[in-house]
């Protein structure tokens, strides 16, 4: 019977000592190793490319070693740090703040990653699935809590990152891109607390406790609006979420109109800018690179406040001035000619947060009709309708946290490129965050109350008719207890209380096409009639050549045998 294959449906734990094991150092080992690779990923995969385009560039300025140290400083740059120049013309160090937006998913996911794995990396560890020469096929393993705590997991993540990336800031500080310290000592630990606790939320199933602890110090009103009772986000941030996603796609969308209108001049700003091929494929790769940064400056330019190119030079529907000594960059030649706005730019400006604010009261009008209705069941009315006064704070609420998330975009996406007049690139971000705030104010709050009162109406008028009559049982009972033209009452007729002659009685035809009255009845009949009418108060039908729902049927059926 060696061959015999057991089938179990639970797979056996593991001891309790290799538990208290696994969950105290091999489980900060093993987060410290995997925040450590997560760096180094990172780290590898700037270095590949830097060098990949260092050796296919026909003029190359430094040796390998120049090329190791700029990867070092754009992984810094990737995570928010801003870097210095040092070999500038003046001889006086240049600031770069602006850092690709695109550029910080990869260290991002590699973190949450790292942490995700972290914190289930014991749980899939048991038998080896045969025991004395017996195959064990394994049909449904019950999955338990993860045996790596989290605290563990996140700690040892964050160090083991940390660890790499402290050499390779001071590795970094011997080129000619150099990191800031303050921002490097801010940026990178941040990015990686952060993404490294969203990695091990994710592990646990993304319960709603840390979340709603961290939201404690808000009204319980705000906070549900935030978070639902069961952990997902809530009416309000579901409505900023997708406003902001109208926002930055409508601003996505009027930089690349605008690139198509410029097409001509991005083409020569490309050639100007490098002759070799390589050359031309890092420009490209930088343009991408920038492109979320690009939806940003569009979306500021949406709302109003424009952006910087240069301290003094602002772009906005209104006017625009650039600053005229800017270097030839594909993305710059999507900036409007300088001079006064047109009508053309107000209207494609002004649609972008008109739409947003409509999104915004829409989503949040779908939330409260929800609420409204308590369900999809006919004829559901306005019973548990949300107020007009919560429905315009929930849309308010929406508007702050998307004109919040706006702003911290907007922080993000800007910075200097230098001193004196290229110290000021991009938007202002509490700009953008009052203009935000200003337009879905004014444009969410009353869509949100219309929509709202709208869908409350829908029912009653456009509903079914069934539900309508469903509404007055009283009525259609009194009604429906009449007997139609033609036909004599008789005891076997249901009514709304109750039935009755189901045991016995005369059997009443259902219509004036029936037998007379004058036939006695069938003995022992099996078949008493149905009024269906007096079933669901429907109103009789006053005249005799009325099709009435069961006139198919025999009026007096023979007996069976």
């Amino acid at each position: 019977m060696a061959g015999v294959i057991e089938m179990t449906a639970r797979r056996r734990p593991p001891s309790p000592l290799l538990t208290r094991m696994r969950d105290r150092s091999p489980g900060l080992a093993d987060a410290l190793t995997g925040g450590a690779v997560a760096a180094g990923l990172g780290l590898a995969s700037f270095a590949v490319l830097v060098m990949m385009l260092w050796i296919t560039s026909p003029y190359p300025d430094s040796g390998p070693g120049g090329a190791l140290h700029v990867a070092a400083a754009l992984w810094l740059l990737a995570h928010g740090a801003d870097l210095v120049r040092t070999d500038t013309l003046a001889g006086v160090p240049a600031p770069v703040g602006i850092q690709p937006l695109l550029l910080l998913a990869l260290p991002v996911w590699l973190l949450h990653r790292a942490a995700r794995d972290a914190t289930d990396g014991g749980a899939a560890d048991g038998d080896d699935g045969f025991e004395g020469g017996v195959e064990v096929v394994d049909i449904a393993v019950v999955a338990g809590p993860p045996l790596v705590s989290a605290r563990t997991a996140w700690a040892g993540v964050v160090l083991g990152y940390l660890a790499v990336a402290a050499p390779a800031a001071l590795y970094a500080a011997g080129g000619a891109l150099r990191p800031s310290w303050v921002w490097t000592g801010v940026c990178v630990p941040l990015v990686a607390v952060v993404a490294a606790g969203a990695g091990v939320w994710s592990a646990h199933g993304r319960p709603g406790g840390p979340l709603r602890r961290l939201l404690g110090v808000l009204p319980t009103g705000v906070r549900r609006l935030v978070l639902g009772p069961d952990g997902r986000p809530g009416v309000a941030a579901r409505a900023a979420a997708a406003g902001a996603a109208v926002l930055l796609g409508g601003g996505a969308l009027l930089v690349a109109v605008s690139l198509v209108g410029h097409g001509t001049a991005a083409q020569a700003a490309l050639l100007r800018l490098t002759e070799g091929w390589s050359g031309r494929f890092a420009v490209l790769l930088l343009c991408a690179a920038l492109v979320p940064n690009a939806a940003v400056w569009g979306a500021a330019y949406a709302l109003g406040p424009g952006f910087a190119l240069g301290a003094g030079h602002v772009v906005s529907p209104l006017s625009s001035a650039p600053a005229p000594f800017l270097p030839p960059f594909p993305l710059l030649a999507a900036v409007p000619e300088a001079g006064e706005g047109r009508l053309v730019h107000w209207v494609a400006a002004g649609a972008v947060p008109v739409a947003a604010g409509v999104v915004v009261g829409w989503v949040v009008a779908q939330g409260a009709a929800s609420a409204e209705r308590g369900g999809t069941r006919p004829g559901g009315g306005c019973g548990a309708a949300w107020p007009p006064g919560r429905t315009v704070r929930a849309a308010a609420l929406a508007a702050v946290l998307c004109a919040a998330v706006l702003a911290g975009l907007a922080a993000l996406a800007g910075g200097p490129l230098g001193v004196t007049v290229l110290a000021r690139f991009g938007p202002v971000w509490w700009q953008v965050g009052a203009a935000a705030l200003a337009w879905l104010m004014l444009v969410a709050v009353p869509t949100a109350v219309t929509v709202r009162a709208w869908r409350c109406r829908a029912p009653q008028a456009d509903g079914p008719r069934i539900g309508k009559q469903r509404e007055e049982p009283a009525g259609g009972a009194r009604k429906a207890g009449r007997p139609r033209k033609g036909t004599r009452p008789g005891r076997g007729w249901f009514t709304r209380t109750g039935v009755a002659g189901v045991t016995g009685g005369d059997a009443t035809p259902a219509d004036g096409d029936a037998k007379p009255e004058t036939s006695p009845p069938a003995p022992d009949a099996a078949y008493t009639p149905f009024d269906h009418d007096a079933m669901y108060g429907l109103q009789d039908q006053q005249d005799d050549t009325a099709f009435g729902p069961y006139d198919f049927l025999s009026a007096d059926p023979a007996p069976e045998p």
